[in-house]
């Protein structure tokens, strides 16, 4: 992409037909943090199904992050209009018993006492959204990062595996645990339920994905073929899941969840979905009743962000992962990972600065693949 990321788009495309591509995604819109106010302002919708739109909106589960975390242990706020969002992949939570908890996590976030043990996040992304609002950048850290985790009131518990965190913690200790790592300030959050990913494949009719070579997943006991695919249901959900098998195990899944993410943008985008008030509807309940976010984000914020990323085109959303200096097993904590300090300060600061293509014209193969070259 000469001019605007120097080599990347022949690292992280190589699209022969991108004039195509882009006629076809134009105006796309941010992904999975930003969709339940896509909804609420779609094209087309008006009348009794915009009412149903934001009504739903309106009950997305909340969580107050703020309460007990002390302003003067987090990183300055963002002084310009750049926004970083925590992204949080859980699961539905189980009791010691192994069944489903009754509780949702907004329940037990106001609880007196978080339920240590209770939910894992094997997902942590930090999405970036520019100042311009031009670009969106999704940077994933690895589940396995070995990092001072910080407890809710932002006070150092020890290192442990990142992916702690919301386990011990939960959403505020997650918070403080990420903002310690990065110096970034987190202006909200958003949490997805892992069965999110199930329903809103089948919300959309499927999502296409393509499998490089053929393998077997002894952990959720699924044979993988090789071929482009179209995925809806459990199979996604095992899909996002899947690092059993893989070459490059958890980088790997992390990949797939990126790619994922990419190409159900791409599907919600499409104008079968924009245009079909019932798919439409279908997809947006399948969001909201699996998200919730911090309390700070009202409903008339997230509308404003989104009508503020009209301009923003699928391809200007960008997948990066924290730079990983190597892998190890320690006694205490099995397999970890190490990240690269120099060069994800380097990535930080970008972040603070705002200039996340000045970095990637520097490291163009950091981003995600194309599709057809991921695990």
């Amino acid at each position: 992409m000469a001019g605007r990321f120097g080599n990347y788009r022949e690292a992280g495309k190589r699209r022969a037909d991108g004039d195509k591509f882009r006629r076809r995604h134009r105006k796309a819109f941010l992904t999975l943090v930003t969709l339940a106010v896509v909804f609420s302002v779609g094209v087309g919708i008006t009348g009794a199904y915009a009412y149903m739109l934001n009504n739903k909106l309106g009950n997305i589960d909340k969580v107050d992050t703020d309460k007990k975390l002390k302003e003067e242990d987090r990183p300055d706020p963002d002084k310009g209009k750049a926004l970083n969002i925590l992204l949080i992949g859980s699961d539905k939570g189980k009791r010691l018993d192994g069944e489903v908890q009754d509780t949702s996590i907004a329940e037990d976030a106001k609880a007196a006492k978080w339920p240590s043990g209770k939910y894992r996040s094997d997902t942590l992304m930090i999405v970036h959204i520019t100042a311009n609002r031009k670009y969106a950048f999704l940077m994933s850290i690895p589940r396995d990062t070995l990092t001072t985790i910080y407890n809710e009131e932002g006070e150092p518990q020890g290192q442990d595996k990142i992916n702690a965190a919301f386990s011990s913690y939960g959403p505020s200790g997650t918070i403080s645990t990420v903002e310690h790592l990065t110096d970034l300030r987190m202006k909200h959050m958003a949490i997805i339920d892992w069965e999110g990913f199930k329903d809103l494949s089948t919300a959309v009719g499927g999502v296409p994905v393509t499998i490089p070579r053929a393998f077997y997943d002894p952990k959720q006991k699924i044979q993988w073929e090789a071929g482009k695919q179209n995925i809806e249901g459990k199979k996604a959900l095992a899909y996002v899941r899947t690092r059993y098998g893989l070459l490059r195990g958890d980088f790997d899944r992390i990949a797939r969840q990126q790619n994922f993410l990419r190409a159900l943008m791409g599907k919600i985008l499409a104008k079968g979905t924009m245009r079909n008030p019932v798919k439409l509807i279908n997809t947006v309940s399948a969001l909201t009743k699996n998200l919730t976010v911090d309390q700070a984000w009202t409903a008339g914020d997230m509308r404003g962000l989104a009508l503020s990323l009209r301009g923003v085109q699928t391809e200007d959303v960008i997948f990066l992962t924290a730079p990983v200096a190597g892998t190890e097993t320690v006694p205490v904590y099995g397999s970890i990972v190490r990240l690269d300090e120099a060069k994800s300060q380097e990535m930080y600061t970008a972040f603070r600065k705002d200039n996340l293509r000045a970095y990637l014209k520097k490291y163009p193969d950091d981003v995600l693949k194309p599709a057809d070259e991921v695990g």
